[in-house]
C-alpha cells in the first residue's frame, strides 16, 4: 500500500477549506483531481474516510483519526522542505550578538523570537556586554552585529531606541531623609553602585568619583543592592519600573542631573559582508524596537538596512 504524501495533503486541505471545492480552489486542481486523490486514498486504505451528509464531505471516526495523524504528517514535511532550502542557500549556521545589558530585554526576546520563527535553524551566540567591550567585540569581529551605546571609529550605526536613566536609591537610604533637593556634593558622600566595563578599557562612565564604590558584574545583581539599601545609582527607567511601583525604589530629588538619557545604536561589524541570515536579524531587531521601543529614528533605519 503506497499513499503519497499529496494525497494526505488532500485530505488535511479538504477537511481546513471546508471542502472539496475550496480544497480544489486552494490547491491549485480541479474538483475531479481532488474526489479522485481521496477515492485513491479509500481504496488504498480499504476503509472510507469521509461520508456525505446533505451536500457536505464529513469525516468518519477513522478519517478522524487519520486526519489528526496526517496534520502532523504534512506539517513535518513542510519543516524538511523549509530545512532543505536553508540549507540549499547556504543559510548561516550561527550569528553573534553583542547586547548592552541595558538594552530593554522584552525587546531582545521579541525580535529573538521573531528572528527563530523564520529561521530556526540559526542558532544565536548572545555576548551581553558593557560600556566598552561592545565596542572590543566589533572591532575584533567576535560578533557579527551589536547594540551598543558607542560607535567605535571606523563603524556606522542605526538608532534603535533612546534610554531614559533615572537616579534612585531605596526609599529607607539616607538621601531620601535628607529631605530636600540634593546636590553632587551630597552623593559624593555617599556608597554609588556601578556596574563593570566588560571590556578592557575599564571605563567608569557615570561615576562620581565617590570615594565609596561598589563595582557589580551584572546590572541586576546591582538592581538587587540597591534596593537592599547599599547605595544608590542611574538605572534604565524599563529595568527599575516594577521596583519603583512597588515602593522597592524611589527616585532621588537631585537639583539637576536626576534624569540622563543615552542611544543604543545597531551595529555591524561588516555592512557590506553581512549575511543575509544577520540581515534578518537586524530587521527584526529593528521591528521590535519601532513597536516596543516606538523609536522613529529605528523606523527609518529598519526601512535601509546595509
Amino acid at each position: 500500500m503506497e499513499i503519497s504524501l499529496d494525497q494526505w495533503q488532500t485530505l488535511v486541505t479538504i477537511v481546513d477549506q471546508g471542502g472539496y471545492a475550496k480544497a480544489a480552489e486552494h490547491l491549485g486542481k480541479s474538483q475531479s483531481a481532488i474526489s479522485y486523490a481521496i477515492q485513491k486514498l479509500e481504496s488504498s486504505l480499504e476503509l472510507q474516510v469521509f461520508r456525505i451528509e446533505g451536500r457536505r464531505a464529513v469525516l468518519t471516526p477513522a478519517g478522524e483519526l487519520l486526519y489528526q495523524r496526517a496534520v502532523r504528517l504534512v506539517g513535518a514535511a513542510h519543516a524538511l522542505e523549509n530545512t532543505a532550502r536553508q540549507l540549499s542557500q547556504h543559510w548561516q549556521a550561527q550569528i553573534s550578538l553583542a547586547v548592552e545589558t541595558v538594552f530593554p530585554k522584552p525587546i531582545l526576546f521579541d525580535a529573538l523570537r521573531k528572528f527563530s520563527d523564520a529561521y530556526p535553524l540559526t542558532r544565536i551566540h548572545l555576548l551581553e556586554t558593557v560600556l566598552s567591550g561592545t565596542s572590543e567585540a566589533l572591532i575584533s569581529r567576535e560578533v557579527s552585529l551589536a547594540i551598543s551605546s558607542y560607535l567605535p571609529p571606523g563603524f556606522m550605526g542605526d538608532a534603535l531606541i533612546q534610554l531614559r536613566f533615572i537616579a534612585v536609591a531605596a526609599p529607607s537610604h539616607p538621601l531620601h531623609q535628607l529631605k530636600r533637593p540634593l546636590t553632587y556634593t551630597d552623593l559624593q558622600q555617599h556608597r554609588q553602585l556601578v556596574v563593570r566595563d566588560s571590556g578592557t578599557r575599564n571605563l567608569d562612565a557615570g561615576w562620581l568619583g565617590a570615594e565609596q564604590r561598589w563595582t557589580f558584574n551584572e546590572l541586576s545583581t546591582s538592581i538587587q543592592a540597591a534596593i537592599a539599601g547599599f547605595g544608590f545609582a542611574w538605572y534604565p527607567e524599563s529595568q527599575i519600573a516594577t521596583p519603583i511601583d512597588q515602593g522597592q525604589l524611589k527616585p532621588l530629588p537631585l537639583e539637576s542631573g536626576g534624569e540622563r538619557y543615552a542611544s543604543l545604536y545597531l551595529i555591524y561589524a561588516e555592512p557590506e559582508f553581512a549575511s543575509p541570515a544577520c540581515v534578518e536579524l537586524g530587521r527584526a531587531l529593528h521591528a521590535s524596537s519601532v513597536y516596543l521601543g516606538g523609536c522613529a529614528a529605528a523606523k527609518m533605519a529598519a526601512q535601509n538596512p546595509p
